[in-house]
């Protein structure tokens, strides 16, 4: 028989085998929640599992049985960004499922949370290897990941060549939006920004 390794026990039982211990969704959930909240508010270095867990509403131990430590805990939390992953547009050109990549993360990326963390963790990454791998997993398996599919479809419609060079193709995908969101911080977007990119990168796409 199982038992909810998150609630108390009110009888005893007989020792649960290991690996056998039911861990709530809701409460995992809530934690990885209170993760972003705690990260937003006062940033990786002063991040504690004392304050999640006081921002998820749950205890330590909860905390605890999922994961070993606040850099585990962190690591979790950032792959599953890109696990979730971008939808794949599918507009029928080029300049169309460029536009609509570029509108969609442009939201996610100028979100107040997520232009408070990553900033954040990509100053964590140049201290510690493990944080920079987990985030370079992010990037290439999100936004790089959904740009590749981009490529192929217009490589399949022939309105690219099938042989380019697809590092370049998805640096010339993904530079230009992150540095101007993120590393350039810029307050708001120039009206009409976004368009002119997807046109300008499809236009650098078919000259590659």
């Amino acid at each position: 028989m199982t038992t909810n390794a998150d609630e108390p026990q009110t009888r005893p039982r007989r020792r649960t085998p290991a690996g056998a211990a039911v861990l709530r969704e809701d409460v995992t959930e809530a934690i990885r929640a209170a993760v972003f909240e705690e990260l937003a508010a006062v940033g990786y270095a002063r991040m504690s599992i004392e304050g999640i867990a006081r921002r998820a509403g749950v205890g330590k131990t909860a905390v605890y049985r999922r994961w070993r430590s606040k850099l585990h805990l962190v690591l979790d939390v950032v792959s599953a960004i890109a696990v979730m992953g971008l939808p794949t547009p599918d507009t029928g050109s080029l300049e169309g499922d460029l536009c609509l990549l570029y509108e969609v993360t442009s939201r996610a990326l100028r979100h107040p949370v997520a232009s408070q963390i990553i900033p954040d963790l990509q100053a964590e990454a140049a201290r510690n290897p493990e944080i920079a791998e987990a985030m370079q997993k992010t990037l290439r398996e999100g936004q790089e990941g959904v740009a590749s599919k981009i490529i192929v479809a217009a490589a399949q419609r022939g309105e690219i060549s099938g042989h380019l060079d697809e590092d370049l193709a998805l640096d010339l995908i993904s530079g230009p939006l992150y540095w101007r969101s993120v590393v350039i911080r810029s307050p708001k977007l120039p009206k009409g920004y976004l368009a002119a990119l997807a046109r300008a990168t499809a236009e650098a796409l078919k000259a590659l």
